[in-house]
């Protein structure tokens, strides 16, 4: 797709995120998930976790309930450990992502696998469509390596979900979702495709941008 036959979105808000911490007192920055980004359905919630200090996140995420979305978790650095009370087991590492669909409803924990070092990554929470609210609880684990990286000039795509170039990462959603670590040199640029009809939007970790 070209920039010819691409209808350019523009941008209609600019937030920062919040400094709070969730879980067992894991610090963290809430970028969606307050009143100022109301419009974003199904994206219900993104937090960003980062520290070298384990006084950070050494506690973690006790066991705690979740229903009706689902809970998609990028570690870029760090160790985690999934468990959840329909007898999943994960391992997150880097680079790797955690797929959970909560449904009808599930308890599960995220709690550190390491005791220092760094540990960097994203929990993105997604809705479920009201007829798939009820819908039986699963997982997946994704490996870093299983997830498809693109090359475009002057940057890389890294797809966790969704189709870019032709390429379909391995996050299989019931929800529409295209789901991008996208690394670009200073000066490139980039058109990303979405459909008419979906919400969507940007989070720049690290560095800046010029978008719309």
């Amino acid at each position: 797709m070209t920039a010819e036959n691409t209808k350019t979105r523009t941008v209609q808000q600019i937030v920062k995120g919040i400094q709070t911490s969730d879980g067992d007192g894991v610090n963290l920055t809430r970028i969606i998930g307050s009143p100022e980004l109301n419009m974003l359905d199904p994206f219900l919630l993104l937090d960003e976790f980062g520290s070298n200090d384990p006084d950070d996140y050494i506690a973690g995420f006790p066991p705690h309930p979740h229903r009706g979305f689902e809970t998609i978790t990028y570690m870029l650095n760090g160790k985690f450990r999934h468990k959840d009370s329909a007898g999943n087991e994960g391992y997150l590492t880097d680079g790797s992502v955690q797929w959970m669909t909560a449904g009808k409803g599930v308890i599960h924990s995220e709690m550190p696998e390491q005791t220092e070092g760094l540990v960097r990554g994203f929990q993105l929470w997604l809705n479920l469509p009201k007829e798939k609210k009820m819908i039986e609880p699963a997982y997946n684990d994704i490996p870093a390596d299983k997830i498809p990286i693109v090359n475009v000039p002057g940057g890389q795509v890294k797809i966790i979900s969704g189709t870019f170039s032709g390429i379909t990462g391995p996050g299989i959603s019931h929800t529409g979702i295209l789901y991008y670590d996208i690394l670009l040199d200073t000066g490139s640029e980039i058109i990303i495709p979405i459909e008419n009809g979906w919400n969507g939007f940007c989070y720049v970790y690290e560095g800046s941008i010029s978008c719309g």
